[in-house]
């Protein structure tokens, strides 16, 4: 681990060093050399299903594809960030990707920590640069109140974990991850007990969102800049379900009991804010309600607690970062040309930029789960664990995706196809950049298809 975790800490006084006019190669160059080298994490398991051990830090099959997700996603923000900072004094930019590269930071220690405080410090951590980068770098006037949002409900939700965390180590003696599920706890349903597994899973299910604590997500997209809305909707949601993923292990006779409601909630929002999508007229909105309704997925497939829900809630979350990603980088190429989110002002833009166009057609196909795409097996992993859970969850599910495949057409329809509006005089053409940024999110999606088991088989 220390072979990523310090040169990623070491990349920040080399921003502050590097002479301004190779400034982004340079931190371009080192990102991506850390992404190869993060892929060491897919060597076999040990017999107890852990690598790369050691008193603080270790990879399992749930950590490893999302820390290679962090490192991969690193330097395709800063590639997609260029053009939107090359106007900014050096000592700004230099702040800026000193912000993600914190962030790469903290999210390593999060998702590899083998102690529970160690992951709430982490967890909590990585509000500041997001924060940071929200509200100074926001596009808009309402970045300050977006951040507010995000900042009180991600706080909110995130003491009563403390506490929860607290009565834990003082009942157990013991935070950690590789020991917990192991003590036999009685978990009576006692009030006391209710409350304190609330405790548990409130801050993740924020996180996530569940639909009914998801309104800071929309905002925070909408307002944030491009590797804001990136890391986001790829990393730092999935910080939820990977907590979710920890904490159920310990707290398994609550769950039966206690997960109905959130279960319920979960699938119906997956249809409302599906609904929503199909009437928002912000580009960045609906990619934004879009995550809230796969994410709703993932709560579902992780709260029954099967072999193929755990499955199916890792790999639709690993597919949904790549691709709502991607979506975002799509969104930011429009914006910095017609300088508006509004799909209806920016219909048409096939005829001035094909090639983006198609980059805009098969990501679409991603999002509303194609085949053979790791978007689609997820999605039928979840599903099929959900039909066994419950048959009646088949009409939930089944019109969810329905809605997601309305949505995702619409959108293509909607910014692509048709003429040209009369207030669009001239348009920039692509840059290799751009066309580099979206094929390095695709790529993995392609290589997921080829070769599944690495996010697949590892539960069995």
């Amino acid at each position: 681990m220390l072979k990523i975790i310090i040169p990623t800490i070491m990349l920040i006084p080399t921003t502050w060093l590097t002479p301004a006019k190779s400034l982004w190669p340079t931190i371009l160059a080192h990102t991506f050399f850390i992404a190869l080298i993060s892929t060491i994490w897919l060597t076999h398991m040990t017999e107890a299903g852990w690598t790369f051990l050691n008193p603080y830090v270790a990879t399992d099959p749930i950590s490893t594809p999302l820390l290679m997700l962090t490192c991969w996603l690193t330097p395709l923000m800063i590639l997609a960030s260029q053009n939107h900072l090359a106007l900014e004094p050096i000592n700004r930019q230099r702040t800026y990707i000193s912000l993600l590269l914190s962030l790469q930071f903290f999210l390593i220690l999060a998702f590899g920590s083998t102690e529970l405080t160690m992951f709430y410090i982490a967890f909590e951590a990585t509000l500041i640069p997001t924060l940071i980068i929200i509200t100074r770098w926001g596009n808009q006037a309402e970045r300050l109140s977006a951040g507010i949002y995000f900042l009180f409900y991600t706080l909110t939700a995130s003491l009563p974990l403390l506490i929860a965390l607290l009565v834990l180590q003082y009942n157990t003696g013991s935070l950690s991850i590789l020991t917990a599920q192991y003590p036999d706890h009685v978990h009576h349903m006692s009030y006391t007990n209710k409350l304190w597994w609330s405790g548990c899973m409130l801050a993740f299910l924020v996180k996530l969102p569940l639909y009914g604590v998801h309104l800071w997500l929309p905002k925070a997209h909408v307002e944030a800049p491009v590797a804001g809305s990136m890391v986001l909707a790829a990393v730092l949601l999935k910080l939820g379900g990977y907590g979710m993923m920890r904490m159920i292990a310990i707290l398994d006779p609550l769950t039966k009991e206690m997960s109905y409601p959130f279960i319920i909630l979960a699938l119906w929002g997956l249809i409302m804010t599906g609904s929503t999508c199909l009437r928002q007229a912000d580009l960045k909105s609906m990619i934004a309600y879009s995550s809230v309704a796969h994410m709703g997925l993932v709560v579902g497939g992780i709260l029954i607690q099967t072999q193929w829900s755990f499955t199916g809630a890792l790999i639709l979350m690993i597919a949904h970062g790549l691709t709502s990603s991607v979506l975002f980088c799509l969104a930011n190429t429009n914006y910095e040309r017609t300088h508006s989110r509004v799909m209806l002002l920016t219909r048409g833009l096939q005829m001035a930029l094909p090639l983006m166009t198609a980059w805009w057609f098969f990501t679409t196909l991603a999002n509303l789960a194609l085949p053979p795409l790791p978007n689609l097996m997820a999605e039928l992993t979840i599903l099929a664990a959900l039909w066994n859970w419950s048959p009646w969850t088949l009409i939930l599910t089944g019109a969810g995706m329905l809605i997601t495949a309305a949505y995702s057409l619409y959108m293509f329809l909607t910014t692509q196809r048709g003429r040209l509006p009369p207030h669009i005089k001239a348009l920039d053409p692509t840059h290799t950049r751009e066309h580099l940024v979206v094929t390095l999110h695709l790529t993995p999606i392609l290589f997921l298809i080829m070769k599944p088991e690495m996010i697949w088989t590892w539960f069995y």
